[in-house]
């Protein structure tokens, strides 16, 4: 980070300490992430160790929100009823809370980009038909990448990236399938860079096999058909 070039002295400390925040709440993943950042030349992370959904989603004011948010919270955990107090929309399962709290933390006009159970686009019990009201309405959720099976390690299901802005309404969502070209279990050794060459995104209808642009209107019913 100190080398690379046309980087300020304001800039280089406007990265090291007001670019990237953190909350954990295990304490080895913690201590990866402290790690992590420091090895990356974030000489001071700003990463606390605290539950995050106990925070009252009342009382974020404008002062604490953020441009971007960039999470992949925890599947299938449980959190206990006193936390979810905390929200609008109760529910035991700690990726939906986390989902909310991302909406609340953002700026308007902020962007967020979040991982979650695939299931969560056609779900029809009533948390999930509300959070997916609340995306909706709170911002533009322009794009859903759907991810193969493998890509986040042990997740144990498949997933799907929400990318959104709030600020403005839903009007059309965009649908990509993550085709990679090969398994994405364990990864094994190999000296020759396959990236580039074989990740690629396809707009891919879910109920045509031919390929092209697949979108579809907003619905807090179901986000996508079953494929």
């Amino acid at each position: 980070m100190k080398a690379k070039p046309g980087l300020t002295t304001k800039g280089l400390n406007t990265l090291q300490t007001r670019t990237f925040v953190g909350k954990e709440k295990k304490s080895l993943a913690y201590v990866i992430a402290i790690m992590n950042m420091i090895l990356h030349g974030i000489e001071a992370p700003n990463i606390i160790h605290t539950n995050t959904l106990t925070e009252n989603l009342a009382d974020i004011q404008e002062k604490d929100r953020f441009e971007v948010v960039l999470a992949n919270p925890p599947f299938g955990g449980k959190e206990r009823k006193e936390v979810q107090q905390n929200f609008p929309i109760r529910t035991g399962e700690t990726a939906f809370l986390f989902l909310q709290h991302f909406i609340k933390m953002l700026k308007a006009g902020g962007r967020g980009g979040v991982v979650i159970k695939n299931t969560f686009l056609s779900n029809t019990d009533n948390a999930s038909v509300s959070l997916r009201k609340l995306l909706l309405e709170s911002g533009n959720l322009h794009t859903v990448l759907d991810c193969p099976g493998g890509t986040f390690q042990g997740a144990g299901v498949k997933t799907v990236v929400l990318f959104f802005e709030k600020g403005t309404k839903t009007r059309k969502i965009w649908y990509y399938q993550l085709d990679p070209g090969r398994n994405l279990g364990r990864p094994t050794h190999s000296t020759t860079p396959t990236w580039p060459s074989s990740l690629r995104c396809k707009r891919r209808s879910p109920t045509r096999r031919s390929p092209g642009p697949w979108t579809r209107r907003p619905s807090t019913r179901r986000l996508a058909t079953s494929r």
